[in-house]
């Protein structure tokens, strides 16, 4: 028995204001009832026992671990720069903010 019927699928186009044609319909009725059973057997499978997660496997820092490595020296990271002032990149001041 189908889960979603071809007129369900009409009632819920002409509540989202979609004009769909007949062909759509039964197409969107069977994508919709396939998608419905997929969702049923997942709710059958799934128990209480087994904790919700977000990833199939547990996961740990994924990240590499942080390291100290050469950088650039502040000349060579403001070389750049169209204006520098106290070491610094110099900007416009925006906002009428006061020094």
């Amino acid at each position: 028995m189908s889960a979603i019927t071809r007129d369900e699928v009409a009632h819920l186009a002409k509540l989202s204001r979609l004009a769909l044609t007949d062909d759509e319909l039964s197409h969107y009725a069977t994508q919709l009832d396939v998608i419905i059973g997929s969702v049923a057997k997942v709710a059958e499978i799934a128990a209480e026992d087994v904790p919700p997660s977000s990833h199939a496997l547990p996961l740990t820092n994924v990240f590499r671990a942080d390291e100290v490595r050469q950088s650039l020296t502040p000349q060579q990271a403001l070389s750049g720069a169209p204006a520098v002032e106290d070491d610094r990149f110099r900007v416009p001041r925006i906002l009428g903010e006061e020094a």
